[in-house]
C-alpha cells in the first residue's frame, strides 16, 4: 500500500527563478494489490514523485508510507520492500543479463539467486540470451532485463516508469501481459505513462497528475463524469420531430442531428435506449441502428489538462 498526506518537495533553482514546486501537497491512499496509474506531461512531477517514495530523495514536508513503513522514518525497510523501474535504467553493459541480475539477487539477499534469476529470464524471453554482454541488447530487451532485475526479490510494491516507452509492439505487449500477471499475485504497482491506451487497460484506478491530482477515478468513471453517456441512433429518412419526441424523456439530457444521426446524452443508456427505440418506431422512424459513442481516456486527459 501507499499512502501520502501533504506530501510536497520543492527544488532551489537559481537566485532569479528561486524555487521551484515539483510535488504540491499530494494525498494519496493506493490500496494494496493495485494497480494505479500516475498520468501527467512532461515535467509534471511524476519522476519526483516515484523517487520520493522510493526513498530516493527526501521530502520538504509532508509524509509518506510504502508497505507500512514511514519515508524518511525507515527508508531501508521501504527500499526492501519496493521493486522500482526508472524511465532510463542502467545495466553493467560488459556484463551478461545474467550477472547483471545475480549482483542485485545478492544484494536484496534473495534465498536461491540463481533460481529467481533464471525464472524471470525465461519468463520475460531472455533466457536464451543470458550470457550476452546487457550493452548488446535492443532497447526493448533492457527494458525487459531491468524490470527482471526490479522483481527479482518479489517485493510487494512495485515502481514502473514508462515501462514501455519505445519497445516495438510485440515487447510492448509482453511487458503489459506481465504487469498483468503481476497484478494477479496481488502486488501494488505504480504505474507511470504517457501511454493512455495502456493505462486504461491495465489501471484499476488513476490519478490525473500536474504538481498536484487534478482527478482521480477509475477510467471509467472518469469517462462518465466528464461527458456523461451518449448513444448514436441512426434513422432513415430522419427529421426534427424525432429530436423533440426524445427531448420529451426525463433522462435524455440533450439530442442532436450530428453527421446523420440522432447523438443524445442519457442517463442509463441500458434501460433508457428500449424506450427510445420503441418511441421512434411509432412515430414511424425507421432504426438502423443504435450503438454508444465511446469516449476516449485521452479525451478525458486532455480536457483536465489542458483546462489546468
Amino acid at each position: 500500500m501507499i499512502r501520502t498526506e501533504g506530501l510536497t518537495k520543492t527544488f532551489a533553482v537559481d537566485k532569479r527563478i528561486g524555487k521551484i514546486t515539483a510535488v504540491d501537497r499530494l494525498d494519496l491512499d493506493v490500496k494494496a494489490g493495485e494497480v494505479f496509474g500516475f498520468l501527467g506531461p512532461n515535467g509534471a512531477g511524476k519522476t519526483t514523485t516515484v523517487r520520493l517514495l522510493s526513498a530516493l530523495i527526501g521530502a520538504t514536508s509532508g509524509r509518506a508510507w510504502v508497505n507500512g513503513f514511514e519515508i524518511g522514518k525507515r527508508d531501508q525497510e521501504v527500499r526492501a520492500s519496493i521493486g522500482i523501474l526508472t524511465e532510463q535504467p542502467g545495466m553493467y553493459d560488459r556484463l551478461s543479463a545474467q550477472k547483471n541480475l545475480m549482483i542485485y539477487a545478492r544484494l536484496y539477499g534473495v534465498p536461491n539467486p540463481a533460481g529467481q534469476v533464471e525464472k524471470y529470464l525465461r519468463m520475460l524471453g531472455l533466457w536464451d540470451r543470458r550470457r550476452d554482454p546487457a550493452g548488446s541488447f535492443s532497447k526493448g530487451m533492457k527494458q525487459k532485463l531491468a524490470i527482471a532485475r526490479a522483481i527479482l526479490h518479489e517485493p510487494k510494491t512495485i515502481f514502473l516508469d514508462e515501462p514501455t516507452a519505445g519497445l516495438d509492439p510485440e515487447a510492448a505487449k509482453l511487458v503489459r501481459d506481465f504487469i498483468e500477471e503481476l497484478k494477479t499475485e496481488g502486488r501494488t504497482i505504480f504505474l507511470c505513462t504517457h501511454n493512455l491506451d495502456e493505462a486504461d487497460r491495465l489501471c484499476d484506478r488513476i490519478a490525473v497528475f500536474k504538481h498536484r491530482v487534478i482527478k482521480l477515478d477509475t477510467p471509467s468513471r472518469m469517462r462518465t463524469s466528464m461527458f456523461g453517456r451518449t448513444v448514436e441512433i441512426q434513422v432513415r429518412h430522419a427529421d426534427e420531430p424525432m429530436l423533440a419526441l426524445l427531448k420529451h424523456f426525463d433522462f435524455v439530457k440533450s439530442a442532436e442531428w450530428v453527421d446523420g444521426k440522432i447523438v443524445a446524452q442519457v442517463d442509463d443508456p441500458e434501460s433508457g435506449n428500449p424506450a427510445l427505440v420503441k418511441a421512434l418506431v411509432e412515430a414511424g422512424a425507421e432504426v438502423q441502428f443504435v450503438s454508444e459513442l465511446k469516449h476516449s481516456l485521452e479525451d478525458v486527459y486532455l480536457s483536465l489538462i489542458n483546462n489546468r
